[in-house]
């Protein structure tokens, strides 16, 4: 199917935006995209219109489409407008971010997943997160094929890492995570921890905190980014070594949360993209 926008989705930045690792970028440019056992692949096809109005080619139907992939791009929320809410005078270092970042959306992932893969992701950088989820993926997940036959695992379901051994586990270098994605995974199957985002709904976004950081190995970091990027709380505020070096170098007199309100999580994602961007 032909999709086309006229509101910000750059697939480039959205890959390398640190809230997702299992996207793949084939050779014509094309996005491969894994969600559990389904995959997409979507292309921008051409240049954006005087309009500003892109098109795109998806390999899935209409209904497919509109039953799971645009909620999964969050396509129902204006991002055009959400950047233009940022005032150049009372935050110039945001305004710039979001203008570099253009494009940037907040997926709606799959909770299992996004738990796993940011427990994953402590005190390690994005190639060596990317790496060790694809080796658990191969591990316990199962092979599919893409519409134009690129090979993907899928995410393995809580049953299958739970019966997994320390030494298994250990080979997708893991390292100390090892014991916390197992006793994870137990916890889903014994059904002492949640991952339903239907669990989380009527909780305050601090009460979803305290849920998350009940689980072991998961600290303030690791729930916030859960909270961001499973549970689309789009102002959740993960703080990493990034957004740090942005509070303590651009907002000496502390980063204006209650002005920006409830939008924090989507501006933290362009400050920490841009910071990325101009710090290499």
């Amino acid at each position: 199917m032909i999709l086309k926008t006229g509101d910000d989705l750059d697939l480039e930045k959205i890959a390398e935006s640190g809230q997702c690792f299992r996207w793949r970028k084939l050779e014509d440019g094309a996005y491969m995209i894994p969600s559990r056992d389904r995959c997409l692949i979507i292309k921008k096809t051409g240049e954006e219109t005087a309009e500003g109005v892109a098109e795109y080619e998806l390999d899935c139907t209409r209904d497919e489409y509109d039953s799971i992939w645009s909620d999964y791009l969050d396509m129902g929320l204006e991002y055009s407008h959400i950047r233009a809410l940022v005032d150049k005078k009372k935050d110039p270092f945001l305004y710039e971010a979001c203008r570099q970042q253009q494009g940037i959306r907040i997926l709606k992932q799959d909770l299992w997943e996004t738990l796993i893969s940011f427990i994953i992701s402590q005190n390690r950088n994005i190639p060596a997160i990317k790496r060790s989820i694809e080796l658990l993926c191969e591990m316990c997940g199962k092979t599919q094929k893409s519409s134009r036959g690129d090979e993907f695992f899928t995410f393995p379901e809580p049953e299958d890492v739970a019966k997994l051994s320390m030494e298994k586990l250990d080979a997708c270098r893991l390292g100390y995570r090892s014991r916390y994605i197992h006793d994870t995974a137990c916890g889903v199957v014994e059904k002492t921890i949640s991952a339903d985002k239907a669990d989380f709904d009527g909780l305050t976004d601090e009460e979803c905190m305290e849920k998350l950081m009940s689980i072991t190995g998961v600290g303030k970091k690791v729930a916030s980014c859960v909270l961001l990027f499973g549970l689309h709380r789009i102002d959740a505020f993960p703080v990493d070594v990034w957004i740090k070096r942005i509070l303590e170098n651009e907002y000496k007199n502390g980063y204006p949360m209650e002005d920006h309100r409830p939008y924090n999580g989507i501006y933290q994602q362009y400050m920490f993209a841009y910071y990325r961007s101009i710090s290499v």
